[in-house]
């Protein structure tokens, strides 16, 4: 029997967990879909999807998906109860139920209070509980549902748990709170803190009751010591920006309604109140990537013209939607108190402009909705143009144009018709949408159907009719002929009102090219694949860092307690008291030295003794006296490096000899010399270990000024050196090896300009004495030449003996 309960639950948690998913996203509906809607999205899918009909892999798993989402929106509790909560079963929290279960039967007051399940106390206590419960989500829920949602709606959570009294206390609040908010839009849940622990812990949750408002998935505290229905109503508006709502009057309502760039179009709405409702602000909020939206207060002064000026009734309430026609509205209402599903639908019905632009990928799904059925396409006429003052007239020809075809129904939404189109012919219901794109901003949407397609050669002022099949992929075609006006238009007045006229022979050519697609079932020639378009309207990235920053910054700060101020504010004061300490010994000690200084005190007077004591880098000269010593007779591990000069270049090259070997003055295996080459003895001794590295002997003739610059490594004790020089680097050897063996094969290389390889195969030593190189270049590789010498990367040339210096 226990086994089988474990099943039972197990199998209650997969199918919890496989549908948590959005059902609405699964079929591909509006939250606010009518029934008859839902079930033509699900016969749709069922077509497409049905593992019968859809060889693909992902079929089944698919199909169920679909099922079990039209399954809960089907049934009107459960997508209640989703709508609430954001839970996809009958009872998602079973656990919750379970556990509320053993409170109300094992309660631990039942003893002071006579145990009666009858008792008052118990039962209000009871039914507070079961309030909370009813709304309560777990952590998945959050990140799955909730926080998502929260970028379209503003949602509200309570934190509570069992045997908390505050919380019992304010559930009346709360009630109110629910009532007054979810008609507005307002998401309402509740989080259990003891059962949810992780889900308090990440958002900051320290007590209960407490109440959270998130809006893009952004957490937003309440810091008031107790909850009342003014004060969390005052915390709810303060969340909203300011500027979400302008404020206007006559002074600034044509500033307003001229601003149509931002590709938003206009709403006003009228009111008596001289506070902004706050359904207006949530309206606002969920359509703010869409519509901007202004307040008028009727009654003032300072408005009377613009509530003359549309004619706008003093005695309602008022909204009026502008869509690049600050004349004449393009939908309106009138109340005497505008609800928020009146608001929210004539908004969303109206929320593009008459000729909009894609300028994101979330204007583009609006305007060009994929669409399955070959008999019910929609399609989309965008316009190629720049972002400049001289493709003006076009925009404004193809808004005519779009506005005489669509007079009554400019709508992008199939699913929220016009109510006044029935007077359009049907044929075009919901078909066509006509956009222009910046070619600029939109460089990969461009090159998308340029190269796929026999397009025009320059697509500038070009008009392609767009077919979305799927969420990634659309089949498209090219209008014949560019949109530009007539040739002999030019006596034709050049108003945008009336630049349509202009443009009769692409109206035309356009014209017929749509109607060919309504009227027949004909294929798009072209196909291409889409990435998603680039958000003209995102926020810069110091913007987001600003952002985030400030978010940090306030999470921070709700995170802190009282307690915690105290240490921080100790810190920060502790840093600044040793810092300032600091600066004050620095400043008495600097003040004190001036003193000593006008004095004519010595404040160094060891110096000369420390110069005197610090490592020096003797440079000894190689010659026949100093010849055992510095070569012959050094110590295993120990190694001289030597530089070869002569009197005139000495002066030059010895300091910068000297600060390359600076740095290791104080290894006690090297050794530091030169050899001055204008002594036929030391000229004589550098010709025999030449030759002693060569594999076989040969005559050498070497040019002693072709040899300053050079620097020698010697390792006495394993007998074998290695060679610098500047036309000489360890890092081209090879190729100045492939070189010399096609220009020397089997003939001397030349020392100076005469031939001689001077190590024998594939080794030239001394070519590199062919060309001209100035004493300052001579050693400006010398630096890189001993750090390689030191790694073992340089070329060691061994030896079977050190000769005898010449003469001694």
């Amino acid at each position: 029997m226990n086994f089988l309960a474990i099943c039972i639950y197990l199998n209650l948690f997969i199918v919890s967990f496989a549908r948590i998913r959005d059902p609405y996203s699964i079929l591909g509906v509006d939250k606010h879909a009518t029934t008859k809607e839902i079930k033509n999205a699900y016969k749709q899918l069922v077509k497409e999807w049905h593992p019968d009909k859809n060889p693909s892999p992902e079929a089944q798993s698919k199909f169920i998906e679909i099922s079990e989402a039209h399954k809960l929106l089907s049934d009107p509790e459960r997508r209640s109860l989703y709508d609430k909560t954001g839970q996809t079963d009958d009872q998602p929290n079973f656990r919750n139920h379970d556990e509320f279960s053993a409170f109300h039967n094992q309660d631990p007051f039942a003893s002071f209070f006579g145990g009666g399940a009858h008792h008052g106390f118990r039962f209000k206590f009871a039914e507070t509980m079961k309030i909370y419960h009813e709304q309560s989500i777990n952590f998945k829920t959050y990140e799955n549902v909730i926080s998502g949602r929260s970028r379209q709606q503003p949602y509200l959570l309570l934190f509570y748990s069992d045997f908390c009294m505050a919380c019992s206390h304010i559930e009346p609040i709360w009630q109110k709170l629910v009532e007054e908010l979810q008609p507005i839009n307002f998401g309402i849940a509740t989080v259990h803190a003891g059962r949810e622990a992780e889900l308090a812990r990440k958002i900051g949750v320290t007590t209960v009751p407490y109440l959270i408002m998130l809006m893009d998935a952004h957490p937003y505290h309440y810091r008031e010591p107790s909850l009342s229905m003014a004060s969390s109503l005052e915390f709810i508006r303060g969340r909203f920006s300011q500027k979400l709502v302008q404020r206007l009057d006559d002074s600034n309502i044509d500033a307003f309604l001229g601003g149509w760039m931002d590709n938003r179009v206009r709403v006003v709405i009228f009111g008596h109140l001289d506070v902004i409702r706050l359904r207006y602000l949530t309206v606002a909020w969920e359509f703010r990537q869409r519509a901007l939206i202004g307040y008028v207060q009727i009654g003032l002064r300072s408005t009377e013209a613009v509530v003359s000026r549309y004619a706008v009734s003093t005695k309602v309430d008022t909204l009026l939607v502008f869509r690049e026609d600050a004349s004449t509205p393009a939908a309106s209402v009138a109340m005497a108190d505008l609800p928020y599903a009146t608001m929210r639908d004539v908004i969303s019905t109206h929320q593009f402009l008459m000729l909009p632009r894609l300028s994101s990928q979330s204007v583009f799904e609006g305007l060009c909705p994929v669409s399955v059925s070959r008999t019910r396409r929609h399609f989309c006429a965008v316009l190629f143009t720049e972002n400049s003052a001289r493709d003006d007239e076009a925009r404004a020809a193809l808004r005519q144009y779009a506005l005489e075809r669509q007079p009554s129904h400019a709508t992008h939404d199939s699913r929220r018709p016009d109510h006044h189109s029935q007077r359009a012919d049907t044929r075009y219901r919901h078909l066509v949408n006509y956009a222009y794109i910046f070619q600029e901003k939109q460089a990969h949407f461009v090159n998308a159907l340029v190269g796929v397609s026999a397009s025009p050669s320059e697509v500038h002022q070009h008009v392609a009719i767009l077919w979305r099949s799927d969420s990634r992929r659309i089949k498209f075609t090219w209008v014949p002929k560019s949109w530009q006006p007539d040739d002999d238009s030019d006596n034709v007045h050049s108003s945008p009102e009336h630049a349509y006229l202009r443009y009769n022979t692409s109206s035309s050519v356009l014209t017929a090219s749509i109607e060919r697609l309504l009227t027949t079932d004909a294929a798009l020639p072209y196909e291409t694949e889409l990435q998603e378009l680039f958000d003209e309207h995102a926020n810069g990235i110091l913007w987001r860092i600003l952002t985030r920053l400030s978010h940090w910054h306030e999470a921070l700060w709700q995170s802190l307690s009282k307690d915690d101020l105290y240490v921080v504010f100790s810190m920060m004061a502790t840093v600044v008291l040793i810092v300032g300490i600091g600066f004050l010994m620095h400043y008495k000690v600097k003040k004190e030295e001036e003193y000593l200084a006008s004095k004519g005190v010595d404040l160094n007077p060891s110096s000369s003794n420390c110069a005197s004591k610090s490592p020096q880098l003797p440079i000894h000269e190689l010659r026949g006296e100093t010849y055992n010593g510095m070569v012959r007779l050094l110590k295993p591990g120990c190694r001289t490096i030597v530089l070869l000069c002569d009197s005139h270049t000495k002066p030059k090259l010895m300091p910068m000899f000297y600060k390359s070997c600076w740095p290791y003055r104080r290894n006690k295996t090297l050794m530091f010399g030169f050899m001055n080459m204008e002594r036929h003895s030391a000229m004589e001794w550098y010709k025999r270990i030449l030759l002693l590295g060569l594999p076989e002997p040969r005559d050498l003739k070497i040019n002693p000024k072709n040899t300053i610059g050079t620097v020698i490594a010697l390792n006495g004790h394993r007998k074998y050196y290695c060679l610098y020089h500047a036309k000489h680097p360890e890092d081209t050897r090879k190729r100045q090896d492939s070189d010399s063996e096609s220009e020397t094969s089997g003939s001397d290389v030349e020392v100076g300009n005469k031939k001689k390889d001077a190590m024998g195969t594939n080794k030239p030593l001394l070519n590199y004495y062919s060309s001209v190189l100035f004493e300052e270049q001579l050693l400006e590789g010398f630096s890189n030449w001993l750090d390689r010498l030191f790694e073992g990367s340089t070329h060691r040339y061994a030896i079977n003996y050190w000769p005898d210096w010449p003469g001694k």
